[in-house]
């Protein structure tokens, strides 16, 4: 079996914040968690230092290539920095990188 997975913590929200599907908006010191399973990649982040995670908003998503999920991960922390309102980025929706 393929998988692949990648973690970022300290990942500071912009005024935005980040939407998740389970406690709606995250803001501050954030980490962001990547899981690809060959197929889809799932996003969930989570408050640093703490153990829940939730599911962002978009996720999980068709991903082809463990390429294609690293882009998405570094494509999720890059939006949750920015100010608008963070969710899964539509423009890796299919990751086919």
């Amino acid at each position: 079996m393929v998988w692949a997975s990648w973690t970022t913590p300290g990942v500071f929200t912009g005024r935005g914040g980040a939407r998740t599907v389970e406690a709606g908006i995250l803001t501050g010191d954030l980490t962001v968690h990547t899981t690809w399973d060959g197929r889809v990649a799932d996003v969930a982040v989570q408050y640093s230092g703490t153990s829940q995670w939730y599911t962002l908003s978009g996720s999980p998503v068709p991903c082809r290539t463990e390429r294609g999920s690293r882009e998405l991960h570094q494509a999720v922390v890059e939006s949750i920095r920015d100010d608008a309102e963070a969710t899964v980025p539509l423009s890796h929706s299919t990751a086919a990188s």
